[in-house]
């Protein structure tokens, strides 16, 4: 009989480039025929709960988060808008990613209807898919048990519910990077060129998800293969190039064919300040999140808090997704320490290198980027800390005999529950009861943990028992209450709090922003089109009444955008609720050169925009002045209507 994190013993790498031994017999209800009898039941139900946490309540959220909401309702009804991920039918500008993840939803739009469940529902099972792989990979290198402890970690992680039932580009990030971790982890073990080619078709589809930050997992996961694989450098080194080259393809034709495709063929690119995709790779989306340096962006420089090794610790983060990030780095090491002089082909070294890489890579650069930066990002963190605690704990659990491993667990222990009381301690009002539950339990587990070989079976499995509660206890309790609450917007958090950052001000409860009617620079220039918190603001969507949507929807057939608004934000809210294209001024931030004065005032002429909604968004750094620019001339040549609190301009009326 075998405890829970008794990983099978690790049997000798296959010959390079040679087929590997037969793998045990794997059958649909049972698993594998050497698996114990606990095992696929204890997955189904780790699976089951995982699904469960995240679709329970799901259209409590609505649309989420409404810019990509609405981006996916033009490409249900646009195959352009879908193939360049434009915010409108229209195709007049596209969100400022590339349009992988809304390809998802858009498909599940087109077969079921534009609703809250066909855009989130995939979201949630990208969640459970994340969830399996890990369990995959991790039990590929250090056990059954390992494995079912990282896909509950990464399951019960806050960011992780909040991202797998929100309609960003995450979700999708997340589960291509963990497949991709699970294809290198078997290609180091096989020495397959074709495995590993599949690792770089996953990032390269990652890049078309959220661009360069898939690529922070790149110069780990090619060292460990240069280190770890089977084969002769000369071999690997080869192999590596043909990985490369998959990823640049994989990533790169849909940027070539945008570059290539002339610009009055398509729309603009969102986020840019030429029309192009190269830009908006490697400056807003990309060095820009680096130094800060982001022209366009909402804050800019240093407004998005204070950088450093302990950002992922603080007061926005940690709660998120730092629970077992201590413990994460203390069984890294000793897993390393663990598998001491093993072959350069140990699978459970590569397996820690893989994941440890990965955490280390994108911790630092979410730590130290002085740009744009969001607690939600940290949902790339999960499963990498998940797969470290699982391996590290396995590979230290099998070797519970020795002292040391035993005295590093009920340390990890006991510093995981000592790290959760912390955490929970900053919202104390939030189920006092559960802080002092955990500590308590930890200080139990880790005390058994120094004895445990001595102890009893029954006795072990309920040490375990004991002390898996105790370190999942805290993330657990705000996984729950991160479910229960619906969310909405650009910036969310996860837990009993909304924790948000926008320039410099840091603070609880509703985000903050520039103040509706602000122009990109902030305040209201003279002449400008005025409009009110009605129409929506910069980091959430417009939520218009029936009678304004009955005015803007008047005569809508004979107009290709219904309306025109300033930032995303605003007209996704107007597009969502009438059905019909509505221009987004500016993009999301307001400050994109889309349209220009010139080309807003000829589409006028032509009697393709009906309505322009008064107001615009708040403070931008640098960028186009163009949206401020139309919003002047329409304050001066247009007649406002104030319908239910929103300022209307009717552009079919100039004034005479």
């Amino acid at each position: 009989m075998s405890t829970v994190l008794d990983p099978p013993v690790a049997a000798a790498p296959p010959a390079p480039h040679r087929p590997a031994a037969a793998s045990p017999v794997r059958r649909p209800l049972r698993g594998r025929d050497d698996d114990p009898a606990w095992v696929r039941p204890s997955l189904l139900a780790l699976l089951g709960a995982t699904g469960v946490l995240y679709v329970w309540d799901l259209a409590a959220s609505g649309w989420a988060n409404a810019f990509y909401a609405a981006a996916v309702q033009a490409g249900s009804q646009s195959w352009t808008a879908f193939f360049y991920g434009s915010s409108d039918a229209a195709n007049s500008i596209t969100v400022d990613k590339p349009p992988a993840s809304l390809w998802v939803m858009e498909i599940a739009v087109r077969l079921f209807g534009l609703s809250s469940w066909s855009l989130l529902v995939p979201q949630a099972l990208m969640g459970v898919a994340t969830t399996g792989v890990l369990y995959l990979a991790v039990r590929r290198v250090a056990g059954a048990g390992a494995g079912l402890l990282a896909g509950a970690a990464c399951t019960l992680t806050p960011v992780a519910v909040l991202m797998f039932r929100f309609d960003n580009p995450d979700a999708l990030l997340v589960l291509l990077l963990t497949l991709a971790a699970y294809l290198l982890t078997r290609a180091v073990q096989s020495g397959r060129r074709a495995t590993l080619v599949g690792v770089g078709v996953l990032i390269g589809a990652a890049f078309l998800t959220k661009t360069l930050q898939a690529f922070l997992v790149v110069p780990g996961f090619a060292l460990v293969w240069l280190v770890c694989a089977p084969g002769t450098v000369r071999r690997r080194l080869v192999d590596l190039l043909w990985a490369g080259l998959a990823m640049v393809v994989a990533g790169g034709w849909w940027v070539a064919v945008v570059e290539l495709v002339p610009a009055d063929w398509r729309p603009y690119i969102g986020g840019s300040q030429t029309n192009s995709a190269w830009e908006l790779i490697w400056g807003y989306n990309g060095l820009g999140r680096l130094t800060g340096d982001e022209t366009g962006s909402v804050g800019g420089g240093s407004g998005w808090g204070e950088t450093g090794l302990g950002r992922l610790f603080d007061a926005e983060i940690g709660g998120q997704v730092a629970w077992l990030l201590p413990a994460a780095l203390v069984l890294g090491v000793a897993g390393l320490v663990a598998v001491g002089r093993r072959p350069r082909t140990d699978p459970a070294r590569a397996g820690l290198l893989v994941w440890g890489s990965w955490l280390l890579a994108t911790g630092l650069t979410f730590s130290l980027m002085a740009g744009i930066f969001h607690a939600y990002y940290t949902v790339a963190l999960a499963p990498a800390i998940a797969a470290v605690v699982g391996i590290g704990g396995g590979l230290l659990w099998a070797r519970r005999g020795s002292w040391w491993a035993r005295t590093v667990l009920a340390g990890t222990v006991a510093g995981t529950g000592w790290w959760s009381w912390v955490l929970l301690g900053r919202t104390p009002d939030f189920r006092p009861w559960v802080a002092p539950a955990v500590l308590v339990g930890a200080l139990l587990a880790a005390t058994a943990l120094l004895v445990v070989h001595r102890l009893r079976r029954p006795v072990v499995a309920a040490v375990l028992a004991l002390g898996t509660v105790a370190a999942l206890g805290g993330p657990a309790a705000y996984a729950v209450e991160t479910a229960a609450t619906p969310h909405s917007g650009s910036i969310v958090s996860g837990g009993p709090s909304m924790t948000v950052r926008l320039g410099a001000g840091v603070g609880t409860g509703p985000p903050v922003g520039g103040p509706a009617g602000a122009h990109p620079g902030g305040g209201f220039a003279p002449g400008t089109a005025g409009g009110t918190s009605a129409r929506g603001s910069l980091i959430g969507a417009s939520d218009p009444s029936a009678q304004v949507v009955a005015t803007l929807r008047t005569n809508a057939s004979s107009f290709t955008w219904v309306a025109a608004a300033v930032g995303s934000q605003s007209a996704a809210g107007y597009q969502l609720a009438t059905g019909d294209p509505v221009m987004a001024v500016g993009g999301f931030n307001g400050s994109d050169p889309s349209p220009t004065l010139l080309q807003f005032q000829q589409y006028v002429a032509a009697g393709d925009i009906h309505w322009f909604v008064g107001g615009s968004v708040g403070r931008s750094s640098g960028g186009s002045d163009a949206s401020s620019a139309i919003a002047t001339w329409v304050g001066e040549h247009y007649t406002p209507t104030t319908v239910d609190g929103v300022t209307l301009y009717d552009l079919s009326r100039p004034i005479d």
